[in-house]
């Protein structure tokens, strides 16, 4: 199940000029005129397939939502940047566009730090520097992993994220409710999980905390400990 801007996402962004009453900044004519540049390539992550818990048809899914952001997200850059050379910084399709540019390159963004923290076969290493700042944190990983579960657990459509403060290093879970929103400014994601309904629908239907514990058995912890500053 997809929402009304996932959709978007899968479609393309003259859909989003149709649903937003605005001339589409990428018609035929506008691309023409365009030296497009491929900013940003999807990344492989078919070694995610054969997970414990995750179906070869709920991944492929994943991959294909997730390459949808990386192509709208050239697409809105291409675009902005056509508009600014021609001097269309005031129209309401540049404003739009610019709104969008957040949710496009976040929903890449965060698609890639939860694959990359996927994948994993082995617990967290209880004498390594991640488990450590959890315990400094949470008291232990036990009453950390029970606060992320919770995030993961609370009703709507989002991403739990277990953030780094830069300024003192704390660690803390947040609930981002869509891609572009309730980022801490400043911070520094160390595990990503996606609970929008096609990360585990598929698979689990409404068993949003069976997903959560597929997701925990297949924490890639190394890749989780990399990111820590």
């Amino acid at each position: 199940m997809l929402d009304r801007r996932e959709f978007l996402t899968v479609t393309g962004l003259g859909g989003a000029a149709l649903l937003f009453g605005i001339t589409n900044p990428l018609n035929a004519s506008t691309m023409e005129k365009e030296e497009k540049t491929m900013s940003y390539t999807a990344k492989d992550y078919s070694k995610l397939i054969g997970m414990e818990g995750f179906s070869e048809t709920l991944l492929k899914n994943h991959f294909t939502l997730y390459q949808g952001y990386v192509t709208n997200t050239n697409k809105v850059l291409d675009a902005l940047g056509l508009m600014v050379k021609e001097g269309k910084t005031a129209t309401p399709e540049f404003a739009e566009l610019k709104r969008r540019l957040g949710w496009e390159f976040n929903g890449m963004r965060l698609h890639e730090y939860y694959f990359e923290n996927l994948g994993g076969k082995d617990g967290i290493k209880k004498e390594g520097k991640l488990a450590k700042k959890m315990a400094e944190d949470f008291g232990d990983c036990a009453i950390w992993e029970k606060d992320f579960k919770g995030v993961g657990a609370m009703r709507g459509i989002g991403w739990a994220v277990l953030y780094q403060d830069s300024t003192n290093g704390r660690l803390i879970n947040f609930w981002i409710n869509e891609h572009d929103v309730s980022h801490p400014a400043g911070c520094n994601p160390i595990i990503i999980m996606d609970v929008f309904e096609h990360a585990f629908m598929l698979d689990y239907g409404l068993k949003r905390a069976d997903y959560i514990e597929a997701f925990f058995k297949n924490i890639d912890w190394s890749a989780a400990e990399a990111r820590l500053k």
